[in-house]
This record gives structure tokens, C-alpha cells and sequence, in this order.
């Protein structure tokens, strides 16, 4: 059983799976180009570069958040569906990798890996 006191808490995984995210039939994202992050106690996201994503859809909410562990974030709403994604912009140091990508709630949208 491995000690988690001494695993990190979030990894990153850059992989070339396609991602796509979607509202109904409405495509929102596509990409071969997500990281996919982990953080315990959380369910695993793909981080997707803003030029996978069709922003035209998507507007800024009033949203922001900030996590200990990430830095601080941005939401994005779809059409009637508020906060369905977010970003970091500037995040921590150690999470510069998912700067300027967008994250996207799975509750609220479908996303597809293949």
C-alpha cells in the first residue's frame, strides 16, 4: 500500500488522447493536447489549451476561486450553464503547465476521451 503522506497531491499527465467536451450536441472543446491532472481526493481533469476550445461559446462568470495548491482561478459560463469551466492564469509555480487551459465540470458537461 503506498504512503501517501509521501506522494504528491496533484500530478500532471500530458497525454495525446482525444479530448472533447460537449453541451448537448454542441461541441465545445476538441483536442490531442489536454494534461490530465490529479489531485487526491478529487476527480481527475483534463486541462485543455484555449485554442482547442471554441471560446466564442463560453462567457467569463463573476467566479473566482482560489486554491492553496493551484493559485487563483477564472470560471467560464455556456449559454445557461454558469461556472462550466475554469483556468489558471497565472497559477503557482508548480502548475505552470496548465496556464492559459481550461478545465471543464463533467457534472455538468459531457466530455469524451478516446
Amino acid at each position: 500500500m503506498p504512503d501517501i503522506a509521501n506522494t504528491p497531491r496533484i500530478t500532471l499527465h500530458p497525454h495525446t488522447r482525444r479530448v472533447r467536451i460537449y453541451s448537448g450536441d454542441t461541441l465545445i472543446a476538441d483536442s490531442e493536447n489536454a494534461i490530465e491532472l490529479r489531485e487526491r481526493g478529487y476527480p481527475h481533469r483534463h486541462y485543455i489549451p484555449k485554442e482547442d476550445v471554441d471560446m466564442s461559446t463560453l462567457s467569463t462568470s463573476s467566479t473566482v476561486t482560489h486554491c492553496p495548491f493551484k493559485g487563483d482561478s477564472t470560471y467560464y459560463s455556456f449559454s445557461s450553464i454558469n461556472d462550466v469551466a475554469w483556468s489558471y492564469d497565472q497559477p503557482i509555480e508548480e502548475m505552470e503547465a496548465i496556464a492559459g487551459r481550461l478545465a471543464f465540470d463533467t457534472e455538468k458537461v459531457t466530455e469524451r476521451v478516446e
